[in-house]
């Protein structure tokens, strides 16, 4: 009951923080659109402090965070990993679901920091749009982020990857850096209670450019669901058996 009520405290002053936040960089960012990174690497780190020590959640980077344009695929499991990728990485802009383009202050900041918003419909169309959407954003440099499962797994689920990863990693001709994860163990995709530990992303050695779609999937896939199950094995949660 404790932790269920330090949680709702963490979360109410989570949004209010990031309503403040708001208030405070916007006027700012209508002139100078950089300072939106600034903005969502503060109320970030914010989020990942005020956890530590008002819900006892820990977190922790691993690995070398990338500073070069390239492709992130990454394990997605709660809204914390997206949290902790962005208080690191130098000029993260996400593929995301377009729904959240109209969802005030998260809205705002996902387009002054080039996200790219895909529609969900029919695979092919969703492709495509999402290679054009990029191919449009490419002036904008930075670090693209893409969730290889397309959406939040939680720790106990297995879904597949989908291609759309490869599709975007042979269009750029960039190298890609999996990220694995364990958040959704303290963390889950919907409620109110946050779990004390220790949650990491780990940014795992980058797959070069060059390989057929399908290859690159599988060994993306691999790494990123091998090490991701170790850590939630280390968290003292049982990943489930592929």
């Amino acid at each position: 009951m404790l932790q269920y009520l330090r949680s709702l405290l963490f979360n109410i002053q989570m949004y209010v923080m990031m309503a403040l936040m708001a208030a405070f960089f916007t006027p700012i960012v209508l002139f100078h659109r950089p300072t939106a990174y600034t903005a969502c690497r503060t109320y970030c780190r914010w989020v990942r402090w005020t956890a530590s020590w008002m819900v006892g959640l820990k977190s922790e980077i691993r690995g070398q965070i990338p500073t070069d344009e390239c492709l992130i695929a990454s394990k997605h499991q709660s809204f914390f990993d997206i949290i902790m990728i962005v208080s690191v990485v130098p000029r993260p802009k996400f593929i995301m679901k377009a729904e959240l383009k109209w969802v005030p202050i998260v809205g705002w900041y996902a387009h002054w920091i080039g996200c790219v918003p895909v529609d969900r419909g029919k695979r092919a169309q969703a492709i495509e749009s999402m290679k054009s959407r990029v191919e449009a954003g490419r002036s904008v440099p930075g670090q693209l982020i893409i969730y290889p499962q397309g959406t939040r797994v939680a720790p106990e689920a297995i879904r597949p990857y989908k291609i759309g990863t490869g599709v975007l990693y042979q269009q750029l001709g960039q190298g890609c850096v999996p990220a694995a994860t364990n958040v959704g163990v303290f963390w889950p995709r919907f409620g109110v209670l946050r779990k004390p530990g220790l949650a990491v992303v780990e940014f795992l050695p980058t797959i070069a450019p060059g390989q057929d779609a399908r290859p690159f999937m599988a060994e993306l896939e691999v790494q990123i669901e091998t090490v991701s199950n170790r850590l939630m094995t280390d968290a003292g949660f049982v990943p489930p058996t592929p």
